[in-house]
């Protein structure tokens, strides 16, 4: 068994295709008309097989459950960068909105960005180890 497809909620398709591979950089992978929506994914451009799926909230369950990690501040989910303080530069240039700066939390170095689709991310570096 392996991990090959994660979801998050978005409040816009569109609006999230744009913003995950236009600012983060993924890749779109597969667009296939469902309805009036739409089976969208994305995946890293350095490989692997794991695509993130672009999931419309239209559900009222999964728009509650966004909106209240989002108030809390809980980010959805979390992607790993090489080097999280040019990835934070990078971005703040590109006008993300981050709600944690490049902090120190154990074993991983994290800051937390909103996604502009209703969702804060988490990005996160590990330390070097001994």
């Amino acid at each position: 068994m392996k991990i090959t497809l994660c979801s998050i909620f978005v409040d816009d398709q569109q609006k999230a295709l744009d913003f995950y591979t236009g600012i983060l950089g993924f890749i779109k992978s597969q667009e296939i008309p469902v309805g009036e929506f739409r089976w969208l994914t994305v995946k890293s451009p350095e490989g692997g097989e794991t695509e993130l799926s672009l999931e419309p909230n239209a559900n009222p369950a999964a728009r509650t459950y966004q909106e209240a990690l989002f108030e809390q501040g809980i980010p959805f989910t979390a992607f790993e960068v090489d080097d999280i303080a040019s990835e934070f530069q990078r971005l703040k240039h590109l006008g993300v909105t981050f709600t944690m700066e490049p902090t120190e939390a154990g074993p991983v170095t994290i800051a937390v960005f909103s996604d502009t689709c209703g969702n804060l991310i988490q990005v996160y570096q590990p330390q070097p180890t001994a």
